[in-house]
């Protein structure tokens, strides 16, 4: 494989056989070699244990598992969308295809309009913005179709200030990249490849952050038809159709199924339906200070976010950060719990267990030894007294033969005066 690789073009799933979302990817892969042939397509599907060959692993850049990758020459495109076979067999078509494609008529034109929700084409010859826009394709094409066309193949409903240009279709309409008011190509077409309204989920979430832009979400129960959670829905449906020109650039809309994703990541307990404004890029988040009652009081709620006077919640300060630890570590606990008590009384309760012998045994050891420690210590004493005891009568015998010494020498003194005397 590692010799033979570059003559064709690959989809490889890389997986670890302990691994159980490998496990759970493994017959939808297999479903999605039986397509890929069965289509006729160019692309071998293969899987490798990255555990067994880990050097060609390394290689390719394979940090956790599953990876899918396509290879294509000396390129590798990672996979990130949702692991369906539908999903990952277009995502193979595109990436294996030509990197832009071009729409030769009006037909073509319609055809690929609808079967792509987005569509993005560059208009016009030869020019600096073209190689940008081929260089940016190579990068994004494993989100999004990138396709060119001349200016007589569009829509009649389509007027371009100038050529050449690039634009996307979308959501019924069509935006011309400025680069003057978007700025840099690549984060233009990075922001513009979704849709204004999204069925968000955490998958959605994640590559949204990449976008930079605040995604505002109805959090709603899709099983409960209640006037109230239908009303919300449609509010942020409505913004999102009818002030497009003025937020698209700094907005996402959309509705999220269930408060479930979104209480773990905001750390509150949020009452459903709700409405709430998320930032991805640095964790805020904004609630509405009132109930929202129709269109014109959420426009209300965004431009109060966009010129600073919403109160920001949340953020990846260092108390959130402790903040989120102690929440993440609560909830593997709770959610241990629940799935498998006994499980948890194990994983919990034996190190616990372990804890409480090695405390209880490093104070039973401190305390044998301030025994022992305090009966040397008697004992040291005792013969420090013995010690001190001989030493008194030793002094005492000193001092007697000193007393004799002296009264010898006063005799003799004597003896001479008696002498001189006489």
């Amino acid at each position: 494989f590692k010799e033979n690789r570059k003559d064709d073009i690959w989809l490889v799933d890389f997986y670890a056989p302990w691994c159980g979302h490998c496990k759970k990817l493994e017959p939808v892969w297999n479903e999605v070699g039986i397509e890929m042939k069965n289509m006729g397509s160019p692309v071998k599907v293969g899987k490798m244990d990255a555990t067994s060959f880990s050097s060609i692993a390394s290689e390719f850049g394979v940090r956790g598992y599953p990876t899918i990758k396509l290879l294509k020459g000396d390129l590798a495109y990672n996979y990130r969308g949702p692991r369906t076979k539908d999903d990952i067999v277009e995502f193979a078509n595109r990436v294996a295809g030509p990197l832009i494609r071009p729409l030769p008529s009006q037909h073509m034109f319609e055809h690929v309009q609808k079967r792509h929700r987005v569509l993005f084409v560059y208009v016009g010859g030869e020019s600096p913005l073209k190689e940008k826009y081929i260089e940016v394709a190579s990068e994004l094409i494993v989100y999004t179709y990138f396709f060119s066309a001349s200016e007589d193949v569009l829509p009649e409903y389509v007027t371009l200030p100038e050529l050449p240009a690039v634009v996307v279709f979308k959501d019924g309409t069509y935006f011309v990249y400025d680069e003057y008011e978007d700025g840099d190509l690549s984060s233009w077409i990075n922001r513009e490849r979704f849709q204004g309204y999204l069925n968000v989920d955490g998958f959605t979430l994640y590559e949204l952050g990449d976008t930079g832009k605040l995604v505002a979400i109805a959090v709603i129960d899709d099983k409960n038809s209640s006037v109230e959670h239908t009303r919300l829905k449609s509010i942020i449906q409505e913004v999102a159709r009818d002030y497009r020109d003025h937020f698209h650039r700094d907005f996402q809309f959309g509705h999220m199924d269930g408060n479930d994703y979104i209480n773990s990541l905001l750390m509150d307990d949020l009452t459903i339906p709700t409405i709430v404004v998320l930032n991805t890029s640095n964790q805020q988040y904004f609630l509405p200070d009132r109930h929202i009652e129709n269109t014109e009081d959420m426009v209300q709620f965004i431009n109060n976010i966009l010129d600073g006077t919403a109160e920001a919640q949340g953020g990846d300060g260092l108390l959130q950060r402790i903040k989120r630890i102690i929440y993440d570590a609560k909830s593997t606990v709770v959610s241990v719990f629940k799935s498998s008590p006994l499980l948890g009384c194990f994983l919990f309760g034996l190190p616990l267990g372990v804890i409480s012998i090695m405390c209880y045994g490093i104070c039973t050891a401190d305390t044998d030894g301030g025994v022992d420690e305090h009966e040397a210590a008697k004992k040291e004493n005792g013969d420090r007294e013995l010690t001190d005891e001989g030493s008194e009568e030793e002094q005492e015998e000193e001092k007697n033969g000193k007393f004799a010494e002296l009264s010898d020498e006063e005799l003799k003194q004597k003896d001479i005066m008696e002498k001189k005397k006489d």
